[in-house]
């Protein structure tokens, strides 16, 4: 068994000598490994080990040799592991489906132009529109609500569609085609 002093003499002259050879290596040959410096430091720590407990022959040998199984431990692990790291968050394309400023206005504008189209609509129209397409009611709940048959509904209801579909367009609005 070798002294501690005797042993960081041979680790520096027979194993650190190999560092950038077996990082060059490393990166050539597991290119899908992120961490090359990770796999040469935990290599040196077992050669470190392997040496105190036994003679080495081949010093670069037997630390390539263990740098080669950390690697395709590490890949192994990898390839089974769902999660994916990312190293540069900045260069990530994130899909993003909230509108943009300028959309937000345009659905803002277009809202208001539809408003304003419902507004100048006679009441017997803008009252049917307002529950069935806004409110969401059925032709028989409006019809209920309001006194009138469910054909009247529909027919208001179509007409005032008609109504506010001209009148955006009087605005040279375009791009509307309600359906009854």
């Amino acid at each position: 068994m070798s002294v501690p002093g005797d042993q960081a003499v041979w680790f520096k002259q027979e194993v650190h000598l190999h560092d950038g050879q077996l990082k060059s290596w490393l990166r050539g040959q597991f290119p899908a490994v992120r961490d090359v410096d990770d796999v040469v430091q935990e290599s040196y720590l077992r050669v470190w080990k392997a040496r105190a407990t036994q003679p080495i022959e081949s010093a670069k040998a037997f630390l390539f040799k263990v740098a080669r199984h950390l690697a395709l431990d590490l890949l192994r692990r990898d390839t089974r592991s769902p999660l994916t790291t990312v190293e540069d968050l900045a260069g990530l394309r994130v899909i993003d489906t909230a509108p943009d400023a300028a959309e937000a206005l345009l659905t803002q504008d277009t809202l208001q132009h539809l408003a304003d189209a419902v507004v100048a609509l006679p009441t017997h129209y803008r009252n049917v529109i307002v529950l069935h397409k806004i409110q969401g009611l059925s032709q028989r709940e409006v019809a209920a609500q309001l006194g009138l048959s469910e054909r009247s509904v529909e027919k208001y209801c179509h007409r005032g569609m008609v109504r506010c579909e001209a009148w955006l367009r009087a605005r040279g609005i375009e791009g509307f085609f309600f359906r009854p």
